[in-house]
């Protein structure tokens, strides 16, 4: 009915325009629901992917701002969520690998969801928000945060028990590092995932009446990509191809831009067995699309949408057999580097826009803290997205530093890599290892290195300059042989 939508449209105008300094409005204090889907690239339809069937995620940008130039600070599942839970560096936290646990370094920080619930929200984490290892992980607390939540539900599924009958492409490793997969038999509601979601709905029943904070994390589509069957009859064979490269694509890449643990081209596996695997990892993105879907349903039934902040994150990019058959993280390409970032706030006027500003993760913390009128600590690496919520085009002058450790030969090797709206400048062991420059304007898939390029001197020596201001203000560093890999 065309007035419902008015009043409903009117009803959340007053509700943005009541909002108080301390994060309340007449009828309290807005949720937040914080999701996490692990190891997602932006293989979504919102952002364009024509192969993936993603509703909700669609859904959810419509209602919302998709942020369409977000990075993550390092492209693997520990340091990412460690950054974005304390919006610290990775350099300021000294978080690389997946072992380190973040208070090791700074046992005092307080996190995104310990400073809400040191102000009164309920603060709970369903599933995976701090690191676990998938799969083995999945049924405990993994590198969890306990200072930071009320309540931690850790479900185990279906998939657990399972894992049998997972197709393993490359037996010499293991599943979860592995290209490897499972058309699985069941309902939804039996994998981890589903229980995921039915548990984040339960605790929305129960605490709708108070402030809430919900981190919800999901395992899919990290390796091994499990999904109940109907979800891969959304992906026909026929209508997958890998990634196009230049056939001489590598030949300018110093080899410290190709992660240590896929050394060859599509791990030296077939295209048949390739395409197996990105049919799976589409699946895997459909049946966490569905678990979405359940939760926005549910803030709807239980009229929680109206006071609910939505953000959904990935915690970084993900390759699909780009350049020649990379694969998964620990990259500094675009694919990497870059992730879904969605977010919806209640009564807000730029419904279903599009912000092409390059923003980083670490902001997520601040935007959280400043929507609900919450004071956060000045030194916080990043810095609020809320201008840009309300006007996605306004001038912004963001660039993102992304970077990665690798073991080397015998010598660890750090890369840094410098994001802006044209430029991606990436240097390995500050430039010792190789440098990379890519003209995102011409050059958007990064096929062309341009960091020998005389006339472009200038501009790199810009971008370093921006890189270095970055750096300012670091701790010292830590020495690399004492940096677990």
């Amino acid at each position: 009915m065309k007035w419902q939508w008015l009043v409903s449209l009117i009803w959340g105008a007053c509700i943005a325009s009541s909002v108080h300094a301390d994060g309340a409005d007449e009828r309290g204090k807005f949720n937040v629901l914080f999701v996490a889907v692990d190891d997602l690239t932006c293989s979504l339809g919102c952002y364009g992917d024509r192969r993936a069937v993603t509703p909700s995620f669609d859904a959810l940008a419509r209602r919302g701002v998709r942020f369409d130039r977000a990075y993550c600070q390092l492209p693997l599942c520990n340091p990412s969520r460690a950054s974005v839970l304390t919006g610290r560096r990775p350099d300021e936290i000294r978080v690389y690998d997946l072992d380190r646990h973040f208070r090791e370094e700074a046992p005092d920080l307080v996190t995104l969801p310990q400073l809400f619930r040191q102000n009164g929200w309920f603060s709970a984490r369903i599933g995976k928000i701090y690191h676990y290892n998938v799969p083995a992980g999945i049924g405990t607390d993994g590198l969890d945060d306990p200072p930071s939540w009320d309540l931690r539900i850790n479900p185990k599924g279906r998939d657990t028990l399972e894992e049998h009958k997972i197709t393993n492409a490359e037996p010499h490793r293991p599943i979860s590092a592995a290209l490897s997969w499972l058309a699985a038999d069941g309902s939804d509601e039996e994998q981890t995932d589903g229980i995921v979601a039915s548990e984040a709905i339960r605790l929305m029943k129960e605490h709708r009446d108070e402030p809430f904070f919900l981190g919800v994390g999901f395992y899919r589509p990290h390796t091994p990509y499990v999904a109940p069957k109907k979800y891969f009859d959304l992906h026909p064979p026929e209508g997958l191809s890998l990634p196009y490269a230049p056939a001489h694509d590598r030949d300018d890449i110093p080899k410290a831009a190709f992660a240590h643990n896929c050394p060859i081209p599509n791990y030296g596996l077939p295209e048949a067995t390739c395409l197996q695997a990105l049919r799976a990892y589409y699946a895997s993105v459909s049946f966490v699309d569905a678990q979405l879907g359940r939760l926005l349903e549910a803030l709807e039934d239980l009229e929680l949408a109206e006071k609910t902040i939505v953000v959904v994150w990935s915690d970084h990019g993900y390759h699909l057999g780009e350049h020649l058959g990379v694969w998964q993280k620990r990259c500094l390409f675009e694919e990497s580097a870059r992730a879904p970032l969605l977010i919806s706030v209640p009564g807000s006027g730029s419904r279903g826009s599009v912000c092409q500003r390059v923003v980083e993760f670490v902001d997520i913390y601040p935007t959280l803290a400043e929507l609900c009128g919450l004071t956060v600590d000045p030194s916080l690496a990043g810095r609020s997205l809320k201008p840009l919520l309300e006007d996605p085009m306004r001038r912004w002058d963001g660039f993102a530093v992304t970077q990665v450790l690798r073991p080397g030969d015998g010598k660890p090797v750090m890369g840094r890599s410098i994001r802006t709206s044209r430029w991606r400048y990436s240097e390995w062991n500050s430039g010792a290892e190789g440098r990379e420059l890519y003209d995102h304007q011409a050059d958007p898939h990064e096929f062309v290195n341009l960091a020998q390029r005389e006339d472009l001197q200038p501009v790199i020596e810009q971008l370093r300059e921006q890189l270095e201001s970055y750096a300012e203000g670091m701790p010292p560093a830590t020495p690399f042989n004492s940096v677990r890999l």
